[in-house]
């Protein structure tokens, strides 16, 4: 059995595939969004910088997310909306190492870098698959364009700040 999809021939094992791979980008977002919210709780009040930077990169993964889905919704899959194991592992880390230290803005920007990272390879990874057809390659790719220019902004700030 198969579908047409954006003129694309799609087997329903390439459909499924497609729609994992989608998801979890989706959910490798909700990690970030999770993860940038928490960097802003930990901000001093006068990093009102830093606090524009992390609401542009929520933004710009809640709109990621949304371009994700509706590709999901065409293969007719429901959007997972969750976030991943290892995002949800890294937070509680989080939780207990600020317990024990300071949360000093080289730490925040830290630690934020780490995420981004994390999210590269998720895009890395989904590049990787050969049943991705060319158009969501396409948007994959620009998603992960702008990630990566975020991902440097942040490791600068981080290089920047002692």
């Amino acid at each position: 059995m198969s579908c047409i999809y954006n003129k694309t021939l799609f087997t329903m094992e390439n459909t499924q595939a497609t729609t994992e791979v989608l998801n979890d980008l989706i959910q490798i977002n909700n990690d970030r969004i999770q993860g940038y919210n928490r960097a802003l709780k930990d901000l001093k009040d006068g990093e009102t910088d830093l606090k524009s930077l992390f609401l542009t990169n929520i933004d710009a993964s809640n709109r990621y997310k949304n371009e994700l889905g509706r590709e999901v919704e065409v293969l007719g899959k429901d959007i997972d909306t969750s976030t991943t194991t290892s995002g949800k592992i890294h937070r509680a880390w989080l939780d207990v190492k600020a317990a024990f230290t300071a949360h000093g803005t080289h730490d925040i920007l830290e630690e934020c870098e780490f995420g981004e990272d994390a999210i590269l390879k998720a895009y890395r990874t989904a590049l990787s698959e050969e049943y991705v057809p060319g158009f969501l390659r396409d948007l994959i790719t620009e998603q992960q364009d702008e990630i990566l220019d975020a991902h440097d902004e942040i490791k600068a700030l981080r290089d920047s700040v002692q």
